[in-house]
């Protein structure tokens, strides 16, 4: 029996806030909703969502300070976050990226397409399932020797993932460009995935 997902959705549009949670719910989603960054920062201290899907331009504090304050969280740092908005420009999604949004969807957008998204996020953090040793680090389920291509970098870079480490942190330690990493951490889930579909 498949566990029930939870997404939470943060849009100061009630219109809109209502279509895309009725649309998910009928995706089969659990889904939560607040209209605002302060609220959303609530119901996550209440229970952690799967996913956190937000628009950008809100009043007071937008999806910018919400990225910022779940990724300084190292508890909430982990949960995908997928910015929803109207903010399309090349430079607007570039400072999505930057500051670790894992997808940026532009409205008006396919509700097909998010769930697409939704369900991809939710395969790929899966597949880095994690718990936490006595001495309170974090360690990958996997057993990494298993995996007999991964090169000398990306056993680095996956150990730093576990750890909770940012991409922006990874690219520092390591020397490397943000999109660096990202291409990094995206050969390194197909391998993963591919490894748990042959075993």
């Amino acid at each position: 029996m498949n566990i029930q997902k939870y997404l939470l959705l943060v849009d100061d549009d009630p219109l809109l806030r209502k279509s895309i949670s009725l649309f998910l719910i009928s995706q089969g989603f659990f889904v939560r909703t607040a209209d605002n960054v302060e609220s959303a920062l609530l119901i996550i201290k209440e229970k952690s969502p799967d996913v956190v899907i937000t628009d950008i331009m809100m009043p007071k504090l937008d999806g910018y300070d919400l990225i910022k304050i779940l990724h300084a969280d190292t508890s909430l740092r982990k949960i995908p976050i997928i910015f929803l908005t109207a903010k399309g420009m090349t430079h607007d999604r570039i400072k999505g990226y930057d500051l670790g949004c894992n997808a940026y969807l532009i409205k008006p957008f396919s509700p097909d397409e998010l769930v697409s998204i939704i369900n991809n996020l939710l395969k790929n953090n899966s597949s880095l399932s994690l718990h936490q040793n006595e001495n309170n680090q974090f360690v990958l389920i996997e057993n990494l020797s298993t995996i007999s291509d991964l090169t000398s970098k990306e056993k680095t870079i996956l150990f730093l993932v576990a750890k909770g480490s940012m991409n922006k942190e990874i690219a520092m330690d390591l020397n490397l460009s943000v999109r660096n990493i990202e291409k990094y951490i995206s050969r390194l889930l197909k391998k993963l995935i591919l490894e748990t579909e042959l075993n």
